[in-house]
């Protein structure tokens, strides 16, 4: 009798895995996560197909000169989609995160290029010098100028050989200023989030003395070595300083006030809005009133929702009115007509501008409660809130910023993303 047949062995039919490896992305996704990546894969190909990495990093450029960061964004992560690794790329795209507002995303960027190449590019090192406080910022700095000055040094020594100064992996340029701003930063550190740390003050002022070593006339110098004078009661020597200082731009600012045109490099000789409102408190400290006001009427003009410019554009009106008094009062005479209508018009200025203020400072919810507390006592000694202005916006409760930028219809069409 034969043998029972021995059951046959049912063989499956084994699906074929056309996943990748892990290292590839597939694995452990789901089917709907599949899909989504080789979409991406999909469309990686055909960006590298259509245009090169350079072409979509300069797409990028373009897009961040107008300030369109989400759009400058989308192409630089096609960029990098590309080409990973891309230096370049990845400053565009720290770059971008920070002013989106994305300080992790930023600082991981940052941090991934800084990995790939710890030695060449420095403004990495800038912008992970501004994302991080006290000694930890110093640390990126410091790193960043040693970076600039070994670029520096190829440079000279390619200049004289009069061969190629930059490499393929390093796209910046670095000039003595970029150094010396870059020591102006830690010397900014030393008059703030270090400034109780032993020898701050002596820290401080050698890096604003390399500062100006590098760039003898560089505005943000000057101002710091006055702010660091004024700090030590050396108001005289300190008012050379901040004078200086603004003499380097003010006259560009009221250029660029009074011209619908301006070039872009009287542009850039002026400050940033910040660098300004410490450059009013600076002259109205030092006495400098009417400088003072030029530099905030600029400022309110650029922008009309930043409190602190109305508060200080009161304040000095508010001080220009007492000097005017204690000057009279000094020369022991009757008052003018003329002196009568000036001190009039430097009392409604200020009641105006500290009105404006108090209304902007609750509108915003801001937390100040210092300023508040001078506004409202200013306000006090000159009769009170001045009454809402028709056509005012700043007294407006509903009043909403414009855009900085318009809308252009004309524009070219962005190129595929």
């Amino acid at each position: 009798m034969g043998g029972q047949a021995k059951g046959k062995k049912k063989n499956k039919t084994k699906k074929k895995d056309n996943r990748p490896n892990r290292e590839g992305g597939f694995v452990d996704l789901t089917p709907h996560e599949r899909m989504k990546l080789r979409i991406h894969e999909k469309a990686k190909k055909k960006t590298a197909e259509k245009y090169s990495v350079q072409q979509l990093l300069e797409k990028t450029e373009e897009c961040m000169d107008s300030l369109d960061f989400e759009m400058a964004g989308l192409f630089c992560q096609r960029a990098l989609d590309v080409d990973p690794n891309n230096l370049q790329g990845l400053d565009m795209q720290g770059h971008i995160y920070s002013e989106l507002g994305d300080t992790q995303k930023a600082k991981e960027v940052f941090l991934r290029a800084v990995q790939l190449s710890p030695d060449v590019g420095h403004s990495k090192y800038m912008y992970l010098g501004q994302i991080h406080t006290s000694q930890e910022s110093v640390d990126y700095y410091t790193k960043g100028i040693q970076v600039l000055l070994s670029a520096l040094e190829k440079q000279e020594a390619a200049a004289q050989t009069g061969a190629a100064a930059l490499t393929d992996e390093d796209h910046e340029r670095p000039t003595a200023k970029d150094v010396s701003v870059a020591y102006c930063s830690i010397a900014e550190i030393y008059l703030t989030d270090l400034c109780m740390e032993e020898g701050a003050g002596d820290k401080c002022r050698e890096f604003i003395e390399k500062a100006l070593q590098y760039h003898h006339d560089n505005p943000e110098a000057l101002q710091l070595m006055a702010s660091y004078l004024f700090s030590t009661d050396r108001n005289q020597e300190g008012k050379e300083y901040l004078l200086k200082s603004v003499g380097m731009w003010l006259p560009a600012q009221k250029q660029s006030a009074s011209s619908s045109t301006t070039e872009e490099d009287t542009l850039n000789e002026i400050p940033p809005y910040e660098s300004r409102i410490t450059t009013a408190k600076l002259l109205i400290e030092g006495e400098e009133y009417e400088m003072a006001v030029d530099v905030l009427e600029v400022l309110l003009e650029e922008d009309d929702e930043v409190v602190q410019v109305w508060y200080l554009s009161g304040w000095v009106c508010y001080l220009q009115w007492e000097k005017a008094k204690e000057q009279q009062e000094r020369e022991r005479r009757e008052v003018t007509e003329e002196e009568k209508e000036e001190w009039r018009a430097l009392q409604e200025a200020a009641r105006s501008y500290l009105t404006n203020a108090k209304k902007l400072h609750n509108k915003l919810r801001c937390d100040d409660q210092p300023m508040l507390e001078h506004v409202e006592q200013l306000l006090g000694e000159l009769g009170g809130e001045m009454e809402a202005e028709e056509g005012d916006p700043a007294l407006d409760d509903d009043y909403e910023p414009c855009s900085d930028e318009e809308e252009n219809d004309g524009a070219e069409a962005p190129m595929e993303h």
